[in-house]
């Protein structure tokens, strides 16, 4: 699995944290990645056959959410983006032991991933669970959720197919619900303020339960592609 290739985007939604590999996770690279990796290209991904659907999920973390919702919809593919490579490690492991053919991953900026191996009208879904909320006013700039992100996801979804993101900041989820709402491209699948009740699919994280405990929000969100809307 070679390091990402330099990009050209002066801003970046995430920062390459260090990490140091477990023996198990860097086992779990170099046995596991040739059969469940995918290497960034140029060019548009070749998906393998035989799935009803296929759904995306933008930073995996430690794949936790990822191997839940591919363990209990073996009928879909999915492909989770991410950076840091222990999470990847650790999702790998845990791909081999649950044996999910069903799952694939990139280790590699999401937003050039979007822009160059994604097709138009490909995704039946896409998932943002927890993205970096860069809470200080200078580095909002930093937000993944942007024009620039709507325009992809307004490309990749297939009509009808929807974006699902869960953050625990507030006004991030308030920008967040703000953006989609103010865009007819996309369709407001929630209450007014565009929040969802947590579905089943998403399983609750160690970090969200003890944040529920503490009296913390957590706020899920959900937009569909609008039918026969126009690309502005």
């Amino acid at each position: 699995m070679p390091d990402e290739d330099p990009s050209k985007r002066s801003i970046r939604s995430f920062v390459r944290r260090g990490g140091r590999l477990t023996p198990s996770q860097r086992h779990a690279i170099e046995a596991y990645w040739p059969e469940y990796g995918i290497e960034f290209q140029q060019g548009m991904l070749a998906l393998p056959g035989g799935f009803a659907a296929f759904k995306l999920e933008i930073g995996i973390g430690n794949g936790d959410a990822l191997i839940h919702m591919a363990s209990g919809d073996r009928d879909s593919l999915y492909l989770g983006i991410e950076v840091h490579e222990p999470g990847i490690g650790r999702c790998l492991n845990n791909i081999d032991k649950l044996q999910l053919n069903n799952l694939r991953l990139i280790k590699h900026d999401a937003i050039e991933v979007l822009e160059q191996m994604i097709g138009a009208n490909l995704l039946d879904r896409i998932l943002l669970f927890f993205p970096d909320p860069w809470h200080k006013k200078r580095h909002h700039k930093r937000r993944i959720v942007n024009r620039r992100f709507r325009d992809l996801a307004h490309r990749v979804l297939k009509p009808g197919a929807a974006i699902h993101i869960a953050t625990d900041w507030q006004d991030y989820a308030e920008s967040i619900a703000g953006q989609f709402l103010d865009d007819d491209r996309f369709v407001n699948m929630g209450n007014a303020a565009g929040h969802i009740e947590r579905p089943d699919y998403r399983p609750l994280t160690r970090f969200e339960q003890r944040g529920l405990r503490l009296g913390h929000g957590v706020w899920d969100l959900l937009f569909s592609k609008a039918i026969d809307k126009p690309v502005r």
